[in-house]
């Protein structure tokens, strides 16, 4: 019997796991803190009735944002819910709010200081609550991917394209060099008009978006798109190959949608004779390929509520979601299961809890700003430059 060799992994750590190992740190990347004070007990049976409490007695002041991801338990207390970016969009619309809690990532959040006045402070119960997709493009790797594109000489020719799901400074590059914002509901008109403005685009920090759009959406081939690897030397391709890509593809990928492969759907298939695969388009290309429909988490949400009774839907996205809209639609009979036979959960989104919110809630009642999610006035200028550029699309 002979035994196979085990390939090399092409695999670095980055700072954010450095950091849960104990090793390093990085101030600017999707970090986690203490928490200046205790936690409820999660056992506490009084935790509902004390987040209510609180909640009340910071009446307007406070408006709680819940992404579709976040926990039942949490949800519960969310004035809006939604994506990320209506999310970010919802909480600009109230500025009578001293206090808005962002139950959802950090980037999310940082994307609401943005969108919101100086004198609103946005609020993480969980700085741990990060994004590891946001994570695998750091502002120093995304510049020496420009050196690297310069050298070859195509930089005047790239129009970068950065997905909503990016840190601050991802989304203030994007602005400085000519750039815009988009999220997986309106990627290719985000990609229709950063084609009008150059020949390449580089598509940050999600490949899987940035390929599916363009190959499926844009009719573009999969040799057109080239994938640009930070952890590599000259991001791993060639001049040559950076000249004759359209779609320059940062190396990076959602550790959700990430997990579905073609696999998951053959099998539910088999399982499931006449059901509807609904993926999102963070998922692999091969599996978006075989899917019956793909799209943004509120298409996705949508699809489900016009569909008819006694359909059967397998989804291809967060637990969380897929579970709630399971319990939503039953008594529909609307059949809905999660892609996978392994559950995911999105690990960071399920940071803020029960006990978070309840301490964040408790603390800016009695006065305490906690958890201030903050980005400087240079980095917020680009940054909000890149998301006009994304709010005026057609």
């Amino acid at each position: 019997m002979t035994t196979a060799q085990t390939p090399e992994l092409d695999v670095q750590p980055t700072p954010l796991a450095l950091l849960l190992l104990g090793r390093e740190a990085d101030p600017r990347s999707e970090r986690g803190v203490d928490c200046p004070g205790d936690l409820p007990s999660p056992s506490d049976p009084h935790l509902v009735e004390r987040a209510r409490a609180a909640k009340a007695k910071l009446g307007d002041k406070v408006f709680v944002l819940g992404h579709h991801y976040q926990r039942d338990e949490v949800i519960q207390f969310a004035d809006v819910t939604g994506d990320s970016f209506k999310l970010a969009r919802d909480a600009a619309a109230r500025p009578e709010a001293e206090y808005i809690v962002f139950c959802g990532v950090h980037f999310m959040a940082e994307s609401a200081d943005i969108l919101t006045s100086d004198d609103q402070k946005v609020v993480l119960p969980d700085l741990a609550a990060g994004c590891s997709m946001a994570d695998m493009a750091t502002a120093e790797q995304v510049a020496e991917c420009w050196d690297v594109l310069t050298e070859a000489g195509v930089a005047e020719q790239v129009v970068p394209v950065s997905y909503m799901n990016s840190s601050a400074d991802i989304k203030a590059f994007t602005g400085k060099h000519g750039g815009l914002i988009c999220t997986s509901s309106n990627a290719k008109r985000a990609l229709d008009w950063a084609f009008e403005q150059g020949e390449k685009v580089l598509f940050l920090p999600d490949q899987h978006l940035g390929r599916n759009t363009a190959v499926r959406d844009m009719g573009m081939s999969l040799e057109d798109c080239v994938v640009y690897n930070p952890h590599k030397p000259g991001g791993g391709v060639t001049v040559e190959q950076l000249r004759a890509a359209k779609m320059i593809l940062w190396r990076g990928h959602c550790s959700v949608h990430g997990r579905f492969s073609l696999d998951s759907v053959n099998d539910v298939r088999a399982r499931i004779p006449g059901v509807n695969v609904l993926v999102h388009p963070e998922c692999k290309h091969e599996v978006v390929a075989a899917a019956d429909y793909v799209g943004s988490t509120e298409y996705i949400i949508k699809t489900l509520e016009a569909a008819p009774a006694g359909s059967k839907w397998a989804i291809g996205t967060e637990l969380n979601l897929v579970r709630r809209l399971a319990n939503r639609f039953a008594s529909e009979d609307k059949e809905i299961v999660f892609l996978d036979k392994t559950v995911c959960f999105c690990s960071t989104m399920n940071r803020i809890d029960l006990p978070h919110l309840v301490w964040t809630l408790e603390s800016l009642a009695e006065g305490t700003l906690v958890n201030r999610i903050e980005v400087d006035k240079e980095t917020e200028a680009f940054a909000k430059l890149a998301l006009e550029r994304m709010l005026a699309l057609p």
